[in-house]
């Protein structure tokens, strides 16, 4: 039953991301169109660390990535497909790894274009209002997350090379878990009301063909979990320092960039890593990424 859930589960996100990828890109009449960025990635690290985990897990990450612009404001959509190894395994009984889908959403409406007033002040350039969405499936030996989750806020956009946007966002998130030890299944449950403050950065590095780029977020505690425990704050932060590899072999520029990356994670997903789930809910997590943009 689990099993068969999950493959279902997996299956329609799939879709809902093609779909979703789809949908960004025909939404928006090419008249419409400001700007538009499409990718493919791969990243890889040895110590990832999920919670009530003590062992240091190794994952191989795909991602499709789409931001646009248009004349009243802005899309982003990413889908993170990550495989685990063993140490990470996909029920209780086996040594092959988790796999997880994870997507993301957000369309930022732009007030200086949408009220055709200068909303300009000191460092910040632009005003916006975002909202959006997460959902994810995953089929873990413990806990099988199926979480669902909406935001909104006002976004503040800096007046920097590239990109710089801070985020005031409320969350309402939920989840529904399936735990393949026990073979149970907890019913949907929606966590408190909480805010977020959200960074979001793409920033070239002086005249060289380096960008820094990555988010950072900090989570207030989303009250008790499903099973009555108290939750914690979080602070997510994922840095990258990114090689335009066309800018350095004389080929054409913003196609393909590798670099390093770096994971910091505290109360991963709201557990306490210094209560019961452990070390495993600090991930500190070096990695190497690979974009291919087209």
């Amino acid at each position: 039953m689990i099993k068969s859930g999950m493959r279902a589960s997996m299956a329609a996100l799939g879709a809902a991301a093609t779909l979703g990828a789809t949908g960004l890109v025909a939404s928006q009449p090419v008249s419409a169109a400001d700007w538009s960025s499409t990718s493919i990635g791969w990243r890889y690290g040895t110590r990832f660390s999920e919670p009530f985990n003590t062992r240091d897990i190794k994952k191989n990450i795909f991602n499709l990535t789409h931001a646009s612009g248009y004349t009243y404001g802005s899309n982003f959509f990413n889908v993170d497909a990550l495989f685990s190894d063993g140490a990470d395994p996909k029920n209780a009984n086996s040594t092959e790894g988790a796999q997880e889908v994870y997507i993301v959403y957000r369309h930022t409406f732009d007030i200086n274009k949408i009220s055709g007033m200068d909303l300009k002040f000191g460092p910040v350039r632009g005003v916006g209002f975002t909202v959006g969405g997460d959902m994810n499936a995953k089929n873990d030996a413990g806990y099988n997350s199926a979480k669902r989750m909406l935001v909104a806020g006002p976004t503040l956009k800096f007046d920097v090379p590239g990109f710089l946007d801070m985020s005031l966002l409320q969350l309402w998130e939920s989840n529904a878990p399936c735990n393949t030890f026990t073979n149970t299944c907890t019913p949907r449950y929606s966590y408190d009301a909480h805010p977020m403050l959200s960074f979001a950065w793409g920033i070239p590095i002086a005249n060289t063909p380096l960008s820094f780029e990555g988010f950072a977020n900090f989570i207030a505690s989303k009250g008790r979990n499903e099973f009555g425990a108290q939750t914690a704050s979080e602070t997510n932060i994922d840095m990258q320092l990114m090689l335009d590899v066309g800018a350095v072999t004389g080929n054409k520029k913003g196609v393909f960039k590798v670099g390093l990356e770096y994971q910091y994670w505290r109360n991963k997903f709201g557990n306490n890593y210094q209560g019961p789930a452990g070390p495993g809910a600090f991930a500190k997590t070096p990695m190497i990424r690979a974009q291919y943009y087209f």
